[in-house]
């Protein structure tokens, strides 16, 4: 009787305990792995980095490949980003036809990527001008995060660079950006405005040619307007018809009145 009562007592503790435990769901689908949710662009770029974080390879042969100045040439070497490696600079249709022009932009590039190949694509190449436009790729993050003092710094460390090799600089204002399509939500447009004061700032400090694409380009959100962009960052044919006169006059200027060292 005893062992009757006990199972009894037992099996109500197992039933009771199966009615209050907690009804098993269907596991929530997993995320999708981060490198799924990444462009094809964003990988490859991710890729590269882990081989030849500066991109020494995209311009290593044709850097070769050029010789020294002429006598008297004015050669002009733009570095930069995507916002110079999608300028059309070179050539006869380019557009500064008949200029020994130079352009070595390439895309995604942070300014630390832009300094490590900055004796490669410029100081090799013996400029007499060096054209700077980077910082905004580090504000979206591209190679990890940044501060505004460690993109100061890679900037005035190419332009110093530059500078010590008589290669005379000309410093370009970030162009505008309200957010950033392959990394929204980073508010750019404020951080830019700070970047650009301090390059401003800079440029007149240390007898640099300063040249502001941004105040010519913004719109009322300090962004790039789509008459001149589709993307809200990288400027169309429109967009590089107002920069083009802007650098245009810096270079001038760089060539007629140098430096201060």
């Amino acid at each position: 009787m005893r062992r009757i009562v006990l199972r009894a007592i037992f099996a109500s503790m197992v039933l009771a305990g199966l009615l209050l435990a907690p009804v098993a769901q269907e596991p929530a689908a997993k995320p999708a792995p981060a490198a799924a949710q990444k462009s094809a662009w964003q990988q490859q770029f991710e890729a590269r980095l882990l081989v030849d974080f500066g991109g020494l390879g995209r311009y290593k042969e044709a850097d070769l490949k050029i010789g020294a100045p002429a006598a008297g040439e004015n050669r002009v070497v733009f570095m930069g980003d995507s916002i110079t490696d999608n300028w059309k600079i070179e050539g006869p249709d380019g557009t500064f036809p008949g200029k020994p022009y130079i352009n070595r932009g390439i895309g995604g590039q942070t300014t630390p990527q832009m300094l490590v190949r900055f004796r490669q694509d410029v100081i090799a190449l013996r400029p007499k001008v060096v054209v700077i436009l980077g910082g905004v790729n580090d504000i979206a993050g591209n190679t990890g995060p940044m501060t505004l003092e460690q993109t100061e710094g890679n900037l005035a460390s190419m332009a110093e660079l530059a500078a010590a090799n008589h290669i005379r600089v000309v410093l370009c204002s970030v162009t505008p950006a309200y957010d950033f399509p392959w990394n929204p939500g980073l508010t750019p447009a404020p951080k830019i405005l700070a970047l650009n004061q301090w390059i401003k700032a800079y440029a007149a400090r240390k007898g640099f040619v300063y040249v502001d694409y941004h105040t010519a380009m913004k719109d009322s959100r300090n962004g790039l307007p789509a008459a001149l962009s589709q993307d809200g960052v990288h400027p169309l044919p429109a967009g590089y018809a107002i920069m083009a006169p802007l650098a245009g006059a810096g270079i001038a200027q760089a060539l007629k009145a140098g430096n201060r060292e």
